[in-house]
């Protein structure tokens, strides 16, 4: 690798481009201007797109031709807030190399992955004097508040944003030696629940058995929500349900994410889920619904004898192909104002949602990823249906009309969203190399 990616990534680490702190604004355009003097370096059309929340990067290079294919290279600029300080080796926006890792906010998640396309770019430029295809740049600054303006914008620039495939970098490898392919994420359906009962707390020795208690109520509305085997029970919640291939169950087999992976990963006293399945199906192929959240009521020191007047919870479903946000929430909605009993004020919110996403792993650009990670990981790529949501994936796909091919350059433990942040400098290395035989391949 040379040398000077890695200063390069250093510098656009160093910007702390916190995008749901107001006092990071000006940083967020700071990246956006870093990121443009790079790519006018490199020959690229840079231009920043100002929204109504922070501004969207974009570049393109189409001198390979029109008989060439076009790529769409999507990321993110913006980072997680790097709290708890104190639990930081290092500082979160002062980058350093400690054992063969690169520590900071935003290394791994996205800065350090989709600059790794960026420094495979730059090398080709460098020895073949020329693009082998057409590269356009995507890298927005809201993905981590919920890319509130991404899709006007997509929608506003479609045919700017045209092209024959999307390349995603913001996932992991399993190691450093085992390359990964995601090829379906859950959607989302993350709801907001309140019950109302009272206009204020109330004594619970003079109005308690006379009055609807709404933390009770909530309780047993989210107690009608599951049964004892994990299955969900709002009726017609699996009726559009994708049924896994014996050929796709036999590949998730493969796929090293079991009981013991959990414990390890986050210190589970026992793993349990919905009977039928393994870990890894109920991973990605099956759907969810978990309370995220409950209040309602007095929790501090010592007693306090009310009926709280409110209560609420954030409960969210996981989706899979088959399924949509809209019919979820409608039938989740009806299933809970059905068990809300008369006298109880309730409101449902849809906070955020977006629907799953299946690719076309026959396509050639999955191929020739397949291709790139063997050559230059040395093994075949694993194949994964990823438990989480990349709400973007959809929107190209419905609006552009393409698929996403998503390959990762982060590790499992890279600590994404939490102190000490890192990315290992094997795994960015091998995230250069890729992207240039993945470009050169096709």
């Amino acid at each position: 690798m040379q040398k000077k990616h890695l200063n390069n990534l250093i510098e656009l680490l160093s910007i702390p481009s916190v995008s749901a702190q107001a006092e990071h604004k000006e940083d967020m355009v700071k990246t956006c201007l870093w990121l443009k003097k790079k790519f006018d370096q490199l020959g690229f059309a840079a231009q920043i797109y100002p929204t109504k929340c922070h501004p969207v990067f974009f570049a393109q290079n189409l001198s390979a031709g029109t008989a060439k294919p076009t790529v769409l290279i999507y990321g993110h600029y913006d980072v997680q807030a790097p709290d708890p300080l104190d639990e930081w080796v290092s500082e979160p926006f002062k980058p350093e190399v400690r054992k063969g890792n690169l520590y900071a906010r935003g290394v791994a998640d996205d800065k350090g992955q989709f600059y790794a396309w960026v420094a495979a770019i730059e090398e080709i430029l460098e020895e073949q004097k020329g693009l082998p295809i057409n590269i356009k740049f995507l890298i927005e600054g809201e993905e981590e508040i919920g890319s509130p303006t991404l899709d006007p914008f997509i929608k506003k620039y479609k045919k700017m944003l045209k092209a024959d495939v999307c390349i995603i970098s913001d996932s992991h490898a399993l190691s450093e030696s085992q390359p990964l392919v995601t090829y379906g994420l859950r959607g989302l359906v993350y709801t907001e629940v309140t019950l109302q009962t009272l206009s204020r707390d109330a004594h619970s020795g003079s109005y308690g058995g006379n009055v609807i208690n709404p933390a009770n109520c909530l309780a047993e509305i989210i107690g009608q929500l599951k049964d004892k085997n994990h299955k969900i029970l709002i009726p017609g919640f699996y009726d559009n349900v994708r049924h896994l291939s014996k050929a796709e169950r036999k590949e998730l087999a493969k796929f090293p994410f079991r009981t013991k992976q959990v414990k390890d990963e986050v210190g589970a006293f026992v793993v349990t889920g919905e009977k039928g399945f393994s870990v890894a199906e109920r991973n990605g192929a099956r759907p969810t619904l978990d309370v995220n959240g409950i209040w309602g009521g007095y929790a501090g020191e010592g007693p306090k004898t009310i009926i709280p007047a409110k209560a609420g919870a954030k409960i969210s479903m996981r989706i899979v192909p088959g399924q949509t946000d809209t019919e979820i929430f409608a039938k989740f909605s009806k299933y809970v104002k059905k068990n809300t009993p008369k006298g109880v004020k309730l409101t449902i919110k849809n906070l955020s949602s977006g629907n799953p996403i299946l690719v076309d792993m026959t396509s050639s650009y999955q191929k020739a990823a397949a291709q790139a990670l063997k050559k230059i990981f040395g093994k075949n790529p694993m194949y994964e249906l990823a438990g989480g949501s990349i709400p973007v994936t959809c929107t190209f796909k419905e609006i552009l009309g393409i698929d996403s091919v998503m390959m990762g350059y982060g590790l499992p433990d890279d600590g994404l969203h939490s102190p000490n942040e890192k990315m290992s400098l094997t795994m960015f290395e091998k995230g250069i190399a890729t992207s240039k035989e993945f470009l050169n391949t096709l």
